[in-house]
Parts: structure tokens; C-alpha cells; sequence
């Protein structure tokens, strides 16, 4: 019974790390009753010794009778029990549970649905535990469900998990193989440690020294889990403008922790709550997009930063910037002071918002410039609650300026692309065919995404890399912000124009004098590279109500009046073969369309994957890992077979009794140890009436090993391959249907061999008991 219960404690330990998932602590209750349910039905299994197969079940129906009264208690009977009214309102709950965690961002809400999902999946998880700990005794099996449970916040959140969290969990995982290992020893009297109990005089199986020592074991390597990495010189990640639960583990030392920006884009644009990040004034009260970060690395399925250098001649506290890279003479500028605050509800944040390109930044701190991006990062230093001031000075280029620039990279990896697709490669050829000059191909780019490509804008659409790229691109033409920046980056590079992708804010909405801006005003956009003018934004989002409310297109990037190609009716019917695809609206999705758009390169529509699909194909990855004894126990038997076929008297020998004693394992029927070849190749040829040929080829394959034993000389040849198949054939018949099965597809042999190899890995801790980290006392050394 006490098994039962650290099991709970267990699960429940590895739980608390779901804390940052969730708003509110309804989500932690739910999960609380049902692991009260599954824990407290284990114990009394084990106090009635029920049986072992009919425990999972009995749990099973305990967390279903649970959960009814709990999230659909109107529709059950007396409140308790379930009928069909509570099992489809707990179907309808969990519908509603997946759709909530795939809609909203980390903090999810407590909703109904999403607290009885996660109480369904703590449940399951706890009777998986108790079943392998408890039932099947096989307490370090039970580290696999608790492990796919600590995955979870470890999958979603881009920080790490706080190492308090961490620790309960171990703690809660260690303590369940100390209580298995002491259970063992008291149960079963394995005289590991024996001392003399002086009340009674008799022998007691004492398990609190190994027990120790398993806590000792256990300690020391959660200690070193947790204090080795904060030890070592690596970049550490960091949340996203400072939002979402983290243990604060980019800050401190001489490294700047470089997060995954696109990572929890998404997640900032459809968080429930809009908060507000920070406000600011400007002398020309315009608003300006705010740069976090500059992403110039695409390796074909994420965009992420190159390293950052910040020197301490790179203060910002040393005076102004140098001049923005590609700023040439004769282009007007405008010079614009600007007052940030940054909210102090924010988390840990190593960067500054700034507008681009900055060019005096006076802040408190130690904070630096990368001069190759113009990022300005801090090292100790964090934004949230600053208050500072920035100068910018804009570049105002005119269009025909723009037309007569060219795009020399200044960097050869704000060109470099992975291998595209070749669809979006003829795709960015075909949209910019028109423009004569780098300045009127980005302008074409930009109405291809804004308003001839017919594309819409939702946060329901994920990803940003790979077959996501291309699928955005070439057929469901549907995303948000993160999409068609990264999309415009890699199609303006495949044109010819540096380009990089921008993480940070939108200009924000004019409260009063100032400017706020909110959560939801996370944004991402391209910049394109034009020598004499520097980096530039264009804005491919759709913008406004149906799009990035907050979003802006900047007026060099507008097309000539005279060049405005009209927007398509979203009522018109379908197009000719001789229309472009370009002129199609949003609401277009015909895909001998986009057929045209890459000129006439066939282009597939890619549906997704059916359910009935992902389920099959989802049993055949069991089915497989099922099947995986069965194909070593083959491969095994295959490798003695060539040995025996490749002669050598000694090797072959070996190999033939290696696989017979193998078969027998397989078929339930092992050597006795004190049996003898001889007497084993008589009792097996009397219990299953071999005829002639088999007695003949299992008293050969025994001989040869008798003789290899204990004959002066060993025998000059071993067995035929084909006796031992002779002996496997007669053995394989003589027993029953239902163990032939099992010897094939969960063959004990390899299965025996699997439980050795890991005794050998735990005799090897139980080895570190002997250690003994201080010199002997007298007293002890005298005993010795």
C-alpha cells in the first residue's frame, strides 16, 4: 500500500510543473481530486490484493466516475453517476479543451475544458505508474509516463522550467525507486545488510542503509542537475519581450541569452489579456515601429540571430551611434526625439525597443549596440520599469531615389537560403517579372502579399519553415505576421535583395499625448537592403481590421499612383485560362490558380493528414515498437546460424547451445542449472517424443557441448546449422499454439537480456554505497 501512495506523490510532484501553462489554480485542483481518485483506488487494490489486470480498469472507471461529477455533475445521476448525457458533455469538454490550447498562449485560461483535459491526462498518467511500479514491480519503467508529463511544459515554453519545479519532480521520481527498492528488500529478506535485532535475536533484512544510500545517489545527482548548467559558459534562452514564467537565466555574467523570437510571436498576438508593454512621445507625435530584435539567419525553417557583439567601447552610454550601415549622402532624413516607458509588469527583458535606425540612446545601465545589427542589449541590465530617451534619424527617400539604388549585400548571409522548394523560387521570379529595377520588384512583392496574391490574415495558422513555407506560399495563402515576413524575406532574397526579418511592436494606438502599446501589438516585418539608403521596412501584412489592426505601410513602399493594380472582386466568378492568378481576391483558393502563378508548374493541395490516417498511422509506430524484440531475437538467431555455417569446431559449438538454450527460454522451459547437456537433450527427447531425427540432432548439438566441457581434447566439428533448425522445428511443434506465439513475438531470451543490462546499471550505483568519502575512524579501521 505505501508503493501506491509515493507513486501518487510522484505524479503529483512531477504535476507542479505545469504551473506555467495555466491561469488560476482551478487546473490544479481538478488535478488534485484526480489523483485523490486514482491514488486512493490503488491503495485499497493493494489492501485486497485485487487483481493485478483488473486494477487499470477499476482506475480507469474511478477517474471517469470523478470527472463526471465533477465537470458535468448536472447530467449525471445523483450527482455521481455517469450516464450518456455526462459522457457526451465530457466529450464536449475535451473538443473544447483542445481547441482552447491550440488558440490561446501560455498562460491558458482555466477554462471547463482545458482543466478537464489536463486532469484526464494527470489521471492517465498516475495509473500508468501505478501500473508499472505497483502491479508489474518495474518502478524504473514508471520514469516514462512521469517523463512524457514533465515534456510538456518543457515542449511549449521556449524558458526553461524553474528549478524548484525541477527538483520536486526528481525528488518525486527518486523517492519512488527508494520506497520500490525498500519494499523489495523488506518483503522478500534479501540479506544485503544484516545485523542482529537484540529485542527478538533474530536476523532482520535491514533496507534504511541502502536506502540511504539510494537517497544519497538521488540527492547528488539532482544537485549536479541543477547547479552544472548554471555553471557552464552557454547562452541561455529568454522570453520574448520579457512575457511568460522563467527563472530570469539570461541575465548575469558576461552572456546575453538570444531567444527564439518566432517562437512566441504567436502566442503575444492571441493572448487573452492585452496588456500594456510600454508608452512613448515623439517630438513629431508619428508612430514608429518599435525593433526588438533583427533576424538574419534562415536555415529553411526558422529565422534566428547571429551572435552579438558588444564591446565596451559599444556603450551607448559612450555618445552617439555610428551612422546607420548604407546611409549615403543626398538622402533627406528626419531627426525625431523619442520618450520611452517600459512598463514594469514585464519580465525579464535584456533589450531595448527602439525605432530604426537609433542614433543616441541615453538609458540607465550598462547597455551596448551591435553594430552589425543595431540591437541594444544588456548583459545584467533589464527594460522593464526604464525610462529613456532615443534619437532617431529616418532616412526619407523618394521613389525615383530608390529606383536608380542597387542592392550590393553588405553581409553574404543577408542572401544566404537553404534549398527552397523550386516552386517558390519560379513564384518570387513570376510576381516581380514586371518591376525593372531591385526598389520596383519589392514594391511588387509587397501588393503580391497586401493585395493581388489572395491572402488573408489569421492566428490560426502556425510555423514559419520548411513545408509550412511553401504551403503559405504556394496553397493556403493564410497566416499572420510571422508568415508573410518570413516569407517576403526569403522571396526578396531569392530575387537578389538582402533581407532580414524584424521582431517587436507596432507603433501602437494614441491615448491622450502618448502612444501605447499593448500585447497584441507584437509584430514582425521584413527589412530590405538598398545601398545609399540602408535597411528598410516594407509591410506585407494585411493591415486594419481583417488584419494587424496596428500596422502600417510606409509611403516609399507604396506603389506609383499611376502603377496601383486594382484589387480583385471577391464576388467575381471563376477566372479564364487566360487570366493571371494575380488578380484574384482573398477568398480565391482554386488551385489550377496557383498552377498559373508559377507558370504552369503542377502545384498539389495539401489537405492535411485525415484523422483515419494519423490513427493508422499512429497504431503502425506501436505495432513497430512492438515488434522490436521479435526482430532482435531474429537477428540473433541469424548471426549463430553463420557462425556455425562459417566452421570453426569451439564458436560453432557455443552458438548451437547458446541458441537452444535461447529456444527453451523463449518457450517457457529453461535448463535447470544443475541439468547437464546430456541429461537435458534426454528429458527434452522423453517430454515431447521427438521422432529419430529430431532426438538425433538435440543429443548432437548436447554432445558437442558435453565434450567441449569436459573431453581432454575438444571435438575437431560442431553441429550442422540444419540440426539446429531440426531441434528449434521439433520444439516449436511440441508446445502449445499460445506459447509458440509468445516465444515469437516477445521472445524472453532477448527480454531477460534487456532486465540484465539494466540490473548491471543499478548494481553500479548500489557500488557507490562502498565509497567512502572520509577517512576510516579508529574504531572502524579496527574492525576491518
Amino acid at each position: 500500500m505505501r508503493l501506491s501512495v509515493v507513486a501518487g506523490l510522484a505524479v503529483g510532484a512531477v504535476t507542479l510543473t505545469l504551473y506555467s501553462l495555466f491561469e488560476g489554480g482551478a487546473w490544479f485542483w481538478a488535478c488534485v481530486g484526480t489523483l485523490l481518485v486514482t491514488t486512493g483506488g490503488a491503495t485499497l487494490a493493494s489492501r485486497f490484493d485485487a487483481p493485478k489486470w483488473a486494477v487499470p480498469p477499476l482506475l480507469l472507471l474511478a477517474t471517469a466516475v470523478f470527472l463526471s461529477a465533477t465537470f458535468a455533475k448536472e447530467h449525471t445521476w445523483a450527482w455521481v453517476v455517469p450516464t450518456k448525457a455526462s459522457a457526451l458533455r465530457l466529450g464536449e469538454l475535451l473538443a473544447e479543451g483542445f481547441t482552447d490550447i491550440q488558440r490561446y498562449a501560455v498562460p491558458v485560461p482555466a477554462e471547463p475544458g482545458v482543466s478537464m483535459l489536463t486532469a484526464s491526462g494527470v489521471g492517465l498518467i498516475a495509473i500508468l505508474v501505478d501500473l508499472f511500479a505497483v502491479r508489474l514491480r518495474r518502478a524504473a519503467l514508471a520514469g516514462l509516463p512521469l517523463l512524457g508529463l514533465f515534456t510538456v511544459p518543457a515542449a511549449v515554453l521556449t524558458e526553461p522550467v524553474a528549478w524548484p519545479a525541477f527538483v520536486i519532480a526528481a525528488i518525486g521520481y527518486v523517492g519512488l525507486l527508494v520506497a520500490d527498492g525498500r519494499e523489495r528488500l523488506t518483503q522478500w529478506g534479501r540479506a544485503v545488510l544484516v545485523r542482529r535485532a537484540r529485542s527478538v535475536g533474530t536476523d532482520k533484512a535491514d533496507s534504511g542503509r541502502l536506502a540511504l544510500s539510494g537517497k544519497r545517489i538521488g540527492a547528488t545527482a539532482i544537485a549536479l542537475a541543477v547547479v552544472l548548467p548554471a555553471l557552464l559558459p552557454a547562452l541561455s534562452p529568454d522570453p520574448l519581450f520579457g512575457f511568460g514564467v522563467g527563472n530570469g537565466s539570461g541575465k548575469g555574467g558576461n552572456s546575453i541569452g538570444i531567444p527564439d523570437a518566432i517562437a512566441k510571436l504567436s502566442g503575444q498576438l492571441s493572448q487573452q489579456r492585452n496588456l500594456t508593454v510600454l508608452t512613448y512621445t515623439s517630438a513629431d507625435d508619428r508612430p514608429r515601429y518599435l525593433r526588438i530584435y533583427a533576424l538574419d539567419v534562415f536555415d529553411g525553417k526558422k529565422w534566428t540571430v547571429s551572435p552579438l557583439r558588444g564591446r565596451p567601447e559599444d556603450r551607448v552610454s559612450e555618445g552617439p551611434l555610428p551612422p546607420p550601415p548604407g546611409l549615403g549622402p543626398g538622402i533627406a532624413t528626419n531627426r525625431v526625439e523619442s520618450r520611452i516607458s517600459v512598463s514594469e509588469d514585464i519580465g525579464p527583458l535584456l533589450f531595448l525597443p527602439l525605432p530604426y535606425p537609433a542614433v543616441e540612446v541615453d538609458v540607465d545601465g550598462d547597455w551596448r549596440a551591435d553594430q552589425a545589427s543595431r540591437m541594444v542589449f544588456s548583459t545584467r541590465d533589464e527594460a522593464a520599469g526604464l525610462n529613456y530617451r532615443v534619437v532617431v534619424n529616418e532616412p526619407r527617400p523618394t521613389r525615383d531615389q530608390l529606383d536608380t539604388m542597387d542592392t550590393p549585400t553588405p553581409d553574404s548571409r543577408f542572401l544566404a537560403l537553404p534549398d527552397l522548394d523550386p516552386k517558390i523560387v519560379a513564384m518570387a521570379g513570376r510576381v516581380t517579372a514586371k518591376g525593372a529595377t531591385p526598389y520596383q520588384k519589392a514594391v511588387l512583392l509587397q501588393e503580391w502579399f497586401t493585395r493581388t496574391g489572395g491572402f488573408s490574415y489569421s492566428l490560426e495558422t502556425k510555423g514559419s519553415g520548411g513545408s509550412a513555407l511553401s504551403r503559405f506560399i504556394l496553397t493556403a495563402r493564410t497566416g499572420y505576421c510571422e508568415q508573410f515576413a518570413s516569407a517576403m524575406a526569403v522571396m526578396a532574397r531569392v530575387i537578389g535583395i538582402p533581407a532580414r526579418v524584424s521582431i517587436g511592436y507596432t507603433g501602437g494606438t494614441k491615448i491622450e499625448k502618448s502612444w501605447a502599446v499593448r500585447t497584441q501589438d507584437a509584430h514582425a516585418w521584413p527589412e530590405l537592403y538598398f545601398e545609399g539608403v540602408g535597411w528598410l521596412p516594407f509591410e506585407p501584412t494585411p493591415a486594419g481590421g481583417a488584419g494587424q489592426g496596428t500596422a502600417r505601410v510606409p509611403d516609399y513602399s507604396l506603389p506609383r499612383p499611376s502603377e496601383v493594380t486594382p484589387s480583385a472582386d471577391p464576388s467575381a466568378g471563376p477566372a479564364s485560362d487566360e487570366e493571371d492568378t494575380s488578380s484574384q481576391g482573398p477568398t480565391r483558393r482554386n488551385p489550377r490558380d496557383f498552377e498559373r502563378d508559377l507558370g504552369a508548374v503542377p502545384v498539389a493541395v495539401d489537405p492535411g493528414m485525415p484523422v483515419a490516417a494519423k490513427i493508422a498511422l499512429g497504431a503502425a509506430g506501436v505495432l513497430l515498437l512492438a515488434l522490436v524484440p521479435a526482430a532482435a531475437r531474429t537477428l540473433v538467431r541469424r548471426r549463430r546460424h553463420a557462425q556455425i555455417r562459417r566452421g570453426g569446431a569451439a564458436p560453432a559449438i557455443r552458438a548451437a547451445w547458446a541458441e537452444l538454450c535461447d529456444t527453451l527460454t523463449d518457450l517457457g522451459e529453461a535448463r535447470e542449472p544443475s541439468e547437464s547437456p546430456r541429461a537435458l537433450a534426454r528429458r527434452l527427447t522423453e517430454m515431447y517424443e521427438f521422432d529419430a531425427e529430431a532426438a538425433a540432432a538435440v543429443t548432437a548439438v548436447a554432445t558437442a557441448e558435453e565434450r567441449m566441457r569436459y573431453a581432454a581434447s575438444p571435438p575437431s566439428a560442431g553441429p550442422a546449422a540444419a540440426e539446429l533448425s531440426c531441434v528449434r522445428r521439433a520444439l516449436m511443434g511440441a508446445v502449445p499454439g499460445k506459447r509458440r506465439m509468445g516465444a515469437l513475438l516477445a521472445p524472453r531470451s532477448i527480454l531477460l537480456r534487456v532486465r540484465a543490462a539494466g540490473t548491471r546499471v543499478l548494481d553500479g550505483f548500489d557500488r557507490l554505497e562502498g565509497i567512502r568519502w572520509l577517512p576510516l575512524s579508529k574504531g572502524e579501521a579496527g574492525t576491518r
